[in-house]
């Protein structure tokens, strides 16, 4: 009777070892994915249908997986999400003081930039009423591979916008940053629900056309993320369900593994944007787009 505790207790300790490391890799994956322009939902589907033994995450352990990755981006842009803050303030006293007449408000360079966010954010939310109906697009590796390919060629493509604006000066993309702009940008991140097709990638393409310098599309695309990440938990908030008490060690691996990689991803991205183009991104893309179609003809 003595033996039965310490095998049961073996076996306990490899099973939680075991989903541990599976917990951390859709941490690092979900971290990467997320900042990089490669696409995270992508991955995801394409990791579960090469190995089909793995556990598909849950609903809950992918709403901690994104808080870890809005972790990463907070840490980042503290400076930025605190002038936010302020500017959301200040704004509301002026709106108040001038008795909502809008066109006698001037807004500072913070405030500005707030209101582009949020305008930014609206084409979001009709676009949430047709998630579910992409859900199925998921399970087909195949078109996964299709929009990959896509997002690799759109890559390219704000490579040679970006390009262009390195031929303007500062006060032309000035002049740029405007609301019509921060519409555009919310549009292109609309295509990021569809697998494959990279929210990052897209509203950090979508910067650039609309006359953005790549460094602040980067930075619009990831404080935009924000907003994205914590209404998509919001909505999703409805089912999440008790962790069980075995899978709490794993979940909090795979949510500091997402943290950490996410920081990762935006550190790397925050300097090929100032370094080098997105090619290497756009190759990958294109790649991996074939290697997931050849998959899901074979399988």
């Amino acid at each position: 009777m003595g033996y039965y505790p310490q095998i049961y207790l073996a076996k306990t300790e490899r099973l939680i070892v075991m989903t541990a490391l599976e917990a951390i890799f859709f941490g690092i994956i979900q971290g990467l994915a997320e900042f990089l322009p490669i696409s995270s939902s992508g991955h995801l589907a394409f990791f579960h249908e090469l190995f089909g033994n793995m556990e598909e995450p849950t609903l809950s352990f992918d709403i901690l997986l994104h808080l870890g990755t809005l972790a990463a981006v907070c840490i980042v842009y503290y400076k930025d999400i605190w002038e936010m803050i302020c500017a959301f303030f200040s704004l509301t006293g002026k709106i108040f003081r001038e008795k909502f007449n809008f066109r006698k408000i001037s807004l500072s360079k913070s405030e500005k930039f707030l209101v582009m966010i949020i305008v930014a954010v609206l084409p979001l939310i009709p676009a949430a009423l047709f998630e579910d109906y992409l859900e199925a697009v998921r399970s087909y590796i195949w078109a996964i591979g299709i929009f990959w390919i896509l997002n690799g060629l759109l890559l390219l493509f704000s490579d040679r916008v970006a390009a262009r604006r390195k031929k303007l000066d500062v006060q032309d993309t000035e002049k740029c940053k405007t609301y019509r702009s921060a519409i555009a940008v919310g549009l292109c991140q609309v295509l990021a629900i569809l697998p494959g097709i990279s929210r990052s990638g897209m509203t950090t393409t979508g910067g650039m056309l609309c006359g953005f310098d790549r460094e602040y599309a980067v930075k619009f695309s990831f404080i935009l993320s924000i907003p994205a990440i914590l209404g998509a938990n919001i909505l999703s908030i409805k089912d999440f369900t008790a962790i069980p008490s075995s899978q709490i060690l794993p979940y909090i691996f795979g949510m500091v593994a997402a943290m950490l990689s996410g920081l990762a991803a935006i550190k790397l991205l925050n300097y090929i944007s100032k370094k080098k183009d997105f090619r290497v991104f756009s190759v990958y893309c294109i790649l991996l787009g074939i290697g997931a179609i050849i998959l899901g003809i074979v399988k």
